[in-house]
């Protein structure tokens, strides 16, 4: 396992003192190592959880060419520059094969889903059709070609190959997937436990009464949301208060019990030093300020287990709440998933909107601010920002369905000008 100074040799041009957004997701995904422990459970309990190996299809979906639609199955090499008068021969429903025989100029009334009789290979939509005088029809020219309205065995999933992949985080689609294949249990990597605690004698707990100077602990609140939100077990050890005993005992805690820990506060320049400290002296531990806006400061590293095992990593975010955010969804998130095994660790993918208000930006950081993003009648995307962007301003996060994402190189924005949004659907 590497050490975090031989991971920051590796990247070009590494400073823990202004380092660029790009440059923390690839840190972070040289420094998470996937979860390698497996269980099996149900089908009906797998949204949300990864695959711990490559399920192949024990059958090909759908079994058996079949009918598309409801209408008339017939062979489409009759089909010519006139009309086809064809007999109906019988019916074939869905369920079962239809018995029976179908001569030149026949067809057979089918309906959707229905096996498809053989030697026949195109169905004509009832709707398309007229009747033709005692069990005829009729199909007027130039509306089908032969192969219409058929869907071939295996054309959804064959028989002996992969359905999904070993990394593949199952989502609604996927579960139907599974469960069309018959599936009634599936192998997946064990939940990824986080342990999450706020830091700080000015921090609060819910319950206890206001006093002058101190704050109510909203940033344990919105990472356990956001853990939730991502499927992780969370251990959740409250607020800790600036003395190293209490410290140690935490960290020591979460790393017996967790993969993975996220604290928040008491890793910014002039803060009390009594959790980079305890930090520094149980773990391999780096403190980043980071070229961005909001969410400078920011600790990462691995504190090792007492038990001899992995340990777990450390992601130390801001104490501003909205910093806090911004930070698990730009760094955090992808990093969680690459912990989980995913395959797709990559941030949300950006869009473009227009910008419906001038905004100001300097170059050599990136900002991310908070976006309210709506479609224009014509189908565009337009975007503007919830007003104040203090780092402290929680209800912006509340008001914003989306990140305005501006970039390190990035200048002044126009009014009008497209901008990258990055959205929260699914995340927040």
């Amino acid at each position: 396992m590497k050490s975090l100074d031989q991971i920051a040799a590796e990247l070009q041009g590494y400073d823990p003192q202004a380092l660029p957004a790009r440059s923390v997701n690839e840190f972070l995904d040289r420094l998470v190592v996937p979860v390698q422990d497996r269980e099996e459970i149900g089908t009906l309990d797998a949204l949300g959880r990864v695959l711990a190996q490559d399920v192949v299809s024990p059958l090909s979906v759908p079994p058996h060419d079949n009918s598309a639609m409801d209408g008339y199955a017939f062979d489409g090499a009759q089909l010519g520059d006139a009309s086809l008068r064809l007999k109906v021969a019988g019916t074939a429903l869905a369920g079962k094969a239809w018995q029976g025989q179908v001569r030149a100029g026949e067809c057979v009334k089918i309906m959707t889903g229905a096996i498809m009789p053989a030697g026949l290979d195109t169905v004509v939509p009832q709707e398309f059709t007229k009747a033709a005088g005692d069990d005829a029809v009729e199909i007027p020219p130039g509306l089908l070609r032969a192969g219409d309205n058929r869907r071939l065995k295996g054309e959804d999933l064959m028989q002996g190959r992969p359905a999904l992949l070993k990394g593949e985080r199952i989502g609604p689609a996927a579960a139907g997937l599974l469960a069309s294949l018959g599936l009634p249990r599936v192998p997946v990597v064990r939940r990824v436990r986080v342990a999450c605690f706020s830091t700080g004698d000015e921090i609060l707990s819910l319950g206890e009464p206001p006093r002058e100077g101190a704050v109510y602990d909203s940033n344990r609140y919105t990472v356990r949301g956001l853990l939730a939100r991502l499927g992780c077990e969370v251990v959740d050890l409250g607020v800790v208060r600036d003395e190293p005993a209490l410290l140690e005992k935490a960290f020591r805690e979460a790393t017996a019990q967790a993969d993975a820990i996220i604290t928040s506060g008491g890793v910014s320049v002039g803060e009390a030093d009594f959790t980079k400290a305890m930090m520094k002296k149980l773990g391999d531990v780096a403190f980043w300020r980071i070229a961005m806006r909001p969410g400078r400061p920011m600790a990462v590293g691995r504190i090792p287990s007492a038990s001899g095992g992995p340990g777990a990593v450390l992601f130390g975010l801001p104490g501003n709440p909205v910093a806090v955010m911004v930070t698990f969804l730009a760094f955090v998130r992808p990093a969680l998933l690459r912990l989980m095994g995913c395959r797709d660790t990559a941030p949300p993918p950006l869009l473009r909107a227009h910008s419906l208000e001038a905004l100001r930006k300097k170059p050599g950081r990136t900002e991310y601010q908070r976006g309210i993003v709506s479609s224009t009648p014509d189908g565009r995307l337009q975007v503007r920002t919830t007003g104040n962007q203090g780092s402290g301003v929680l209800s912006s996060m509340v008001q914003a369905n989306g990140l305005i994402v501006l970039h390190h190189a990035q200048g002044n924005v126009a009014a009008g000008d497209e901008v990258d949004v990055m959205m929260f659907e699914g995340m927040v």
